[in-house]
């Protein structure tokens, strides 16, 4: 497994729900948003390293007439108040038949969140805890970490390039390849820990 960026991290741009804040599917309620554990600290410790935090967020709600956009900004307030604050959001407000350029995995979100921030897709670093999310990092050129959750595959887990068990560990080996200055160091890990794993499924069975 590899990394499609080799370049010193300067941006982390995560996903909403289930990354950032547990998930209520189509939350229209500012009152239920819930950080997950460890959050507010991890978004820190970024801050504090120079690093620029954004967050790009399908809400296809908008689209299906379950939520309006004020609804999801005021949701989306509410996660600044408690994590933030971020320094750029992008919402993709789409359905998935709509055929956007911004609804994850395409990579328009990404793109602009790189821009807002004035770096380059390269030198950022996508959060998020499904294969779309990381799908819109590859196809921006930027890199992925996958913190996978309940509702995560295990297609989606397989293919990521590099996957944490916890938003705290992603920032973790964020903050590591910054203070090495390469993103290189992400594809190193990924790809021991998936020697480690074919290695431990090969005793397993016997070949």
């Amino acid at each position: 497994m590899s990394l499609r960026t080799h370049r010193p991290p300067r941006a982390v741009l995560f996903d909403r729900d289930g990354t950032l804040v547990v998930d209520v599917p189509y939350n229209t309620d500012p009152d239920l948003v819930e950080p997950v554990p460890g959050a507010r600290r991890a978004v820190q410790a970024l801050r504090a390293a120079g690093v620029a935090v954004a967050v790009v967020t399908n809400q296809s709600a908008i689209a299906r007439g379950t939520a309006t956009r004020d609804q999801v900004d005021a949701v989306n307030a509410r996660v600044d108040e408690l994590i933030g604050p971020f320094d750029v959001w992008e919402v993709c407000p789409h359905g998935p038949d709509d055929d956007c350029d911004c609804r994850k995995p395409r990579p328009g979100m990404v793109v602009n969140a790189a821009e807002r921030l004035g770096v380059a897709p390269e030198e950022c670093v996508v959060i998020g805890d499904i294969g779309a999310d990381m799908g819109a990092a590859r196809n921006a050129g930027a890199a992925g970490i996958l913190v996978p959750t309940e509702v995560t595959r295990a297609e989606e887990i397989d293919e990521a390039d590099v996957a944490t068990e916890s938003l705290v560990d992603a920032v973790a080996l964020v903050l590591h390849s910054l203070r090495h200055g390469r993103q290189g160091d992400l594809a190193a890990r990924a790809e021991r820990a998936g020697a480690e794993r074919a290695a431990a499924e090969r005793a397993g069975t016997g070949r």
